[in-house]
């Protein structure tokens, strides 16, 4: 199966913005296709308000997220590999998602083979 975490960010983004709240990014800018302005990373991350009010050109796609933001001024075209995204959340409440950081970007469940646990991996999240 594709991975789930395109489909995951289209959901709580429209989620975030239908309750009128900002949608923010968390990104690890230090993956490899990661195009942000860099000085405003801090500790291989930077944060992107992602409002529709604050970015042009939106396209939350499969495996990129690119739109245009101004940074001091100047306009600047941001493409942010889909697996570099570590949450989505609404900067008012802080509400919305994390995601598992490994190196494939898929959010599927190790697989287990015979005789492993029958837990689910599925968390409560509040």
């Amino acid at each position: 199966m594709t991975s789930s975490r395109p489909y995951l960010i289209r959901a709580i983004y429209d989620w975030i913005a239908d309750n009128d709240m900002t949608p923010y990014l968390l990104v690890n800018a230090n993956m490899e296709g990661v195009s942000v302005p860099h000085q405003y990373v801090e500790n291989g991350k930077i944060i992107l308000n992602i409002t529709a009010g604050a970015v042009g050109a939106l396209s939350l796609g499969d495996d990129y997220i690119e739109f245009n933001a101004r940074f001091g001024g100047v306009s600047t075209e941001l493409v942010i590999p889909v697996p570099s995204v570590m949450a989505i959340y609404a900067r008012e409440n802080g509400q919305g998602m994390m995601f598992n950081e490994n190196e494939n970007g898929d959010d599927a469940p190790p697989s287990s083979s015979g005789g492993g646990s029958s837990r689910s991996h599925l968390k409560v999240i509040k």
